[in-house]
């Protein structure tokens, strides 16, 4: 099955081991394609994106299994710790599925960072109730999460239809305007 499964890492500022490491998890169930970039965001000394083909859900961790999410978690965790707490780091997780759920996780402090990763797979017990129809934008293609250190948990951000946007704001969504329009 791993070899008709692609993913993607895209970084920068990762460290070949630390690379090596994580390759070393995701390779037992993916082909991966690595692309490392220059810095395009001066606020992060280190960028990670992980594309991962397959939808957020219950089925993705019993197939990828729990103990190597653990592991994957672990390593970013971990990637974190090495950068102490004057060098940002950023990472997106990506999973495909209808719609793409997007992980975003740039909190500075470690113990918040942690904290984020660490209950990222808790999401999936919240996904029926973000996701119902009735309560989000039509046509949707990306849900995007980040973590609120106020509050501790992850929340909803933003959506993405193929030619509109909202941000998730108190309990509403709104679209977002661009500049252009009127």
């Amino acid at each position: 099955m791993s070899e008709a499964l692609k993913t993607k890492l895209t970084y920068y500022g990762i460290s070949p081991w630390e690379i090596e490491v994580l390759y070393g998890f995701l390779n037992s169930r993916f082909t991966i394609e690595q692309e490392e970039i220059e810095n395009n965001d001066e606020n992060y000394v280190s960028f990670l994106k992980i594309d991962i083909p397959l939808a957020f859900n219950e089925a993705f961790f019993k197939w990828f299994d729990f103990k190597r999410w653990e592991k994957v978690k672990d390593v970013l965790k971990e990637y974190k710790r090495r950068r102490g707490t004057r060098n940002p780091l950023k990472i997106i997780i990506n999973f495909s599925g209808k719609p793409r759920i997007v992980f975003i996780v740039d909190v500075i402090e470690r113990e918040w960072f942690n904290n984020a990763v660490e209950k990222m797979d808790f999401v999936v017990e919240l996904l029926q109730h973000h996701l119902d129809p009735k309560k989000i934008p039509k046509d949707i293609v990306e849900v995007d999460y980040k973590f609120d250190v106020e509050s501790i948990r992850w929340r909803l951000d933003k959506a993405k239809s193929k030619d509109k946007e909202f941000s998730f704001r108190g309990d509403v969504w709104k679209e977002i305007r661009k500049e252009n329009d009127e």
